[in-house]
């Protein structure tokens, strides 16, 4: 039977290393971004050479309507999604009394209320089938807080709370829903970091170093696999013992 699995904002970072090992364990790939469609393209392509079956698909997640043609198009070409992956997200540095309130919207809009339109939609199609788990990438400071990153922090922690939430509405129709709480990863969101900021980061990690991409990938996967059957509604940090 062919699985299909869909990841947002998947065109780089974490969303593109979790797309790559699913396709990698033999899932039909889906991926989505909002505005780097080249990027995107480029991606698919080296899936494909690898011998992955991928599908692009832009879409914006804080719009309801464009998710719901992008959820339309996996279940018609497919006919299920077995693993959905809530990856797109965006973040700001910066005290929350400066911050732009148009930005504040958009990380509210992207980082949670996209979660919501997608869970929603994932859902549907996921209790049809009796069968299916969504992966929500959250992060540590969901939990912790973090100092500049107040509405960021705010937007992860709802989608925690959104995941336990669902763990219990979608349990009893056989689908499970997990998060990943990251610590800090290697990825272009941390180029803003100085040598210095980086080495002061490092320093409160006890394992000395960034997380990879492929680390949130390998978990993903487990969490999405067989292994994690009995395994729902837990927000699983991955940070190198820095909470």
């Amino acid at each position: 039977m062919e699985r299909v699995v869909l990841v947002t904002g998947s065109s780089r970072g974490i969303g593109l290393a979790v797309a790559e090992r699913f396709a990698h364990n033999g899932y039909t790939v889906v991926l989505n971004c909002r505005k780097s469609a080249g990027q995107m393209a480029a991606a698919a392509e080296t899936i494909k050479n690898n011998g992955g079956r991928v599908r692009c698909i832009l879409a914006d997640v804080s719009v309801y309507g464009e998710c719901e043609a992008m959820f339309n198009e996996i279940i018609g070409a497919y006919g299920r999604l077995d693993v959905f992956v809530n990856n797109a997200g965006v973040s700001y540095v910066g005290l929350l009394q400066t911050m732009d309130t148009v930005k504040i919207d958009e990380m509210i809009n992207v980082n949670l209320t996209g979660a919501i339109y997608c869970s929603k939609l994932a859902a549907s199609a996921m209790v049809k089938q009796k069968s299916g788990s969504i992966l929500n990438i959250s992060s540590v400071w969901g939990r912790a807080g973090a100092s500049c990153e107040a509405a960021y922090s705010a937007s992860k922690g709802g989608l925690n709370a959104l995941t336990v939430a669902m763990a219990k509405e979608l349990g009893p129709a056989g689908v499970r829903v997990n998060a990943i709480a990251c610590g800090v990863i290697e990825t272009n969101m941390n180029d803003w970091l100085t040598q210095n900021e980086r080495d002061s980061l490092i320093n409160e990690i006890p394992l000395r170093r960034f997380g990879k991409p492929e680390e949130i990938a390998g978990l993903a996967c487990f969490l999405a696999g067989e292994d994690a059957a009995y395994i729902t509604g837990q927000i699983i940090n991955i940070d190198g013992g820095m909470t």
